[in-house]
């Protein structure tokens, strides 16, 4: 694995300047010393189109964080509130980095940064190609190197995020895991690496070609080598150490207690008294332990004298927390069908799980991060634990199935006595929606929201500047940028004649881009810059995505699945786009079940046909999409209380389309209203609320 450092290809204005520099004798600045010149390390881990780790941290886009909805039940503290987010979460980290930096990401204690990551992150190769079996591998092994670079982007971002005495968990299993480590080592520095574990997933596994694979394994790393939170943590006994270890019993009390040596190693005390003077053995010295001196275990009568003169110490079983845990996990299952803790979605994960590490690497008041949050096993573990929490996912399921479980949070097990529940509810938090927003919402905020929110948006410095006593609102790279106040001037249009009028107080003063930001209904022009004389006016139009002249790049939007096998497929999307409502039509009635009910000869379903199902997607270039092909999913609340989706139910497309689109389920499930909410491939929703009677029409 030779050091290769891949280039990244330096903008118009960066040659400019090293060229003007060269021309006038003067030397190159040192931040571009990396850039022109190969700097290989000792050794990494090479593949197709990995990128350099400062390219990564500059280009990434951060996406703003608009607020959906809050959820309040009590309080968490020094104004704090939980943050539950749909969206890209490469984007993502790249905003909660800048909120860092801004000092708006913080720890009850004051300290910045996140002290823990947990992240379980998906990996999925179940494409299909045709061809040879050198064109299958040629073609996994790009899949392979896509995920790598996928995972190792994230994975930069979060040793960026992280407190100074933080800690990361990566969990995997056995395809990728031995790359990932190698990238970790990379990112975090071999020294930083604490913990391989492996924990066993499954009692058994019967495999006549090989081995059983039983176990999957969690890399834990820190921060830094010596400084990080540790807390101690320890498993139960098993049945086969306890009757071995354990052997003896008190008569008169019936505990079970075992006889542990006084001495150790090294210099200390050399004599204590016990009936008479003793001495420990040459080399060692006596000591007290669990957590009481010598005397004071001699007070309460623990200290048992053996034949040989040897005085030792009683351990009770039930005094004890337990073997102080190894890197091999054999208590902490995946939940099983009947247990209370599963819930209908791929590869969650137990949350005693969750509550070891979190407990083994924060302290309450700490904040932990899950930016793969699924199931949302890693927030309600930390809201249960005390911890503060940030939860990011790009898929409507996964957010809808973590609104759910931590809303009823109340009625989930008790994380110390799962035979009770934990009957809190659960603290503030706000569903935030980042790179793909309703434009209404944004429309309805004040100015200077607005504002901000339109310069975070295309990536703008928020840096007011006068130029010919023109008042300007920022910076897009080195060029300035203005945010057409359509509040202030609501009768204003942005035609040629504003562009005009700009260029006789502006063009000689400024380079050869200007940029202005405005809703897409005040533009009265179809180009997307206008140029007058040396200067290209671009118009930065809200609601439509980024145009690629200015980013360089395309535009991919987040997918959502079409089927449960799909639920944990990477995404990697890029830029923006505005929630456009899909065309939905249905018909709504009962009839009788496809499977005869035998105690009930009078049994209905409820049928949704679906007939038509359309996006509405805005591009500059036309996307053609056949009726109910962008379908995603359809989910369920059979008990809608009028405020907030408590997530029921979910049918796949794939699975509709076979049923000849229709969603079926029992009439006696609807209480009330029920509340039907249409997915399509892009995040888009419809919503409905019906009655029983909308079905019996």
């Amino acid at each position: 694995m030779a050091g290769v450092t891949v280039m990244r290809k330096l903008s118009e204005q960066e040659i400019e300047r090293i060229v003007s520099l060269l021309k006038e004798g003067k030397p190159l600045p040192e931040d571009y010393k990396p850039i022109l010149f190969d700097t290989k390390k000792e050794y990494e881990l090479v593949y197709a189109g990995k990128e350099r780790e400062e390219d990564i941290l500059a280009d990434t886009m951060a996406v703003p964080l608009q607020p959906v909805k809050t959820f309040r039940n009590g309080e968490n503290g020094n104004g704090w509130t939980n943050m539950l987010i749909f969206g890209d979460n490469l984007q993502v980290l790249k905003t909660l980095l800048q909120m860092k930096q801004e000092g708006k990401l913080k720890n009850a204690d004051g300290t910045p940064g996140v002290r823990l990551v947990y992240i379980d992150p998906p990996f999925a190769t179940r494409q299909e190609f045709s061809g040879s079996q050198d064109q299958k591998a040629y073609q996994d092994k790009l899949a392979g190197a896509r995920f790598l670079e996928f995972l190792r982007k994230r994975l930069i971002f979060l040793r960026e995020l992280l407190s100074e005495d933080g800690s990361i968990y990566v969990h995997l299993d056995w395809k990728k895991g031995h790359y990932v480590k190698v990238l970790m080592d990379e990112i975090f520095g071999e020294d930083k690496f604490r913990n391989e574990i492996a924990r066993q997933t499954i009692f058994s596994h019967s495999d006549a070609s090989q081995f059983g694979r039983n176990h999957d394994i969690i890399l834990f790393y820190t921060k830094h080598q010596d400084s990080y939170v540790w807390n101690v943590q320890y498993q139960k006994y098993d049945e086969t150490y306890i009757n071995s270890a354990f052997k003896s019993i008190e008569p008169e009390t019936g505990r079970r207690y075992q006889l542990v040596s006084l001495n150790a190693a090294g210099q200390g005390p050399a004599k204590f008294f016990c009936g008479k003077l003793r001495q420990p053995p040459p080399g060692r010295h006596w000591a007290g332990t669990l957590g009481k001196s010598i005397e004071d275990l001699e007070k309460e009568g623990r200290i048992v004298i053996s034949k040989n003169d040897v005085p030792r110490v009683k351990y009770y079983l039930d005094e004890l927390p337990g073997k102080v845990c190894q890197s091999i996990w054999t208590d902490v299952f995946d939940p099983q069908s009947q247990s209370d803790e599963k819930l209908d979605y791929p590869t969650q994960k137990p949350e005693a799980l969750l509550d070891r590490i979190i407990k083994a690497s924060s302290n309450p008041g700490d904040l932990v991060l899950d930016c793969f949050a699924g199931s949302g096993t890693t927030l309600a573990v930390a809201e249960k634990l005390g911890r503060r929490w940030i939860g990011v996912d790009c898929g409507k399921l996964a957010i809808y199935t973590m609104q759910k479980r931590l809303l009823n949070i109340a009625e989930s097990k008790d994380l110390e006595n799962p035979k009770k529940k934990y009957g809190k509810p659960c603290k503030p938090f706000t569903l935030y929606n980042a790179g793909l927003y309703d434009y209404k919402m944004i429309k309805e905020l004040p100015w200077e929201q607005y504002r901000d929110f339109a310069l975070k948006l295309f990536q703008c410095r928020d840096e007011k500047h006068e130029i010919s006593k023109i008042e300007l609102d920022g910076y897009l790279g080195a060029d300035s940028v203005m945010v057409f106040n359509y509040q202030k001037h609501k009768d204003a249009v942005l035609g040629r004649g504003f562009i005009d009028d700009l260029h006789k107080y502006l063009g000689d003063k400024i380079g050869r881009r200007f940029f202005i930001i405005a809703p897409a209904a005040s533009v009265q022009f179809l180009e997307d810059y206008i140029e007058k004389g040396k200067t290209k006016y671009f118009v930065l139009r809200i609601p439509y995505s980024i145009i690629e002249e200015i980013h360089n790049r395309g535009f991919t939007k987040l997918k959502q699945p079409v089927s449960e096998m799909d639920v944990n497929d990477t995404v990697d999307a890029v830029g923006f786009d505005f929630i456009q409502v899909p065309t939905v039509e249905c018909k709504y009635f009962l009839d009788k079940p496809k499977k005869a009910d035998l105690f009930n000869q009078d049994a209905k379903e409820c049928v949704i046909k679906i007939e038509r199902f359309e996006s509405r997607v805005l591009s500059r270039k036309p996307l053609e999409f056949a009726n109910l092909e962008t379908l995603s999913m359809v989910m369920l609340d059979y008990d809608f209380d009028g405020e907030v989706f408590d997530m029921d139910e979910v049918f796949y497309a794939e699975k509709l389309k076979k049923n000849g689109y229709e969603v079926r389920f029992a009439e006696d499930k609807v209480k009330g209203q029920i509340m039907i909410i249409y997915i399509d491939i892009f995040g888009n929703e419809k919503r409905e609320v019906k009655t029983l009677s909308d079905f019996s029409k």
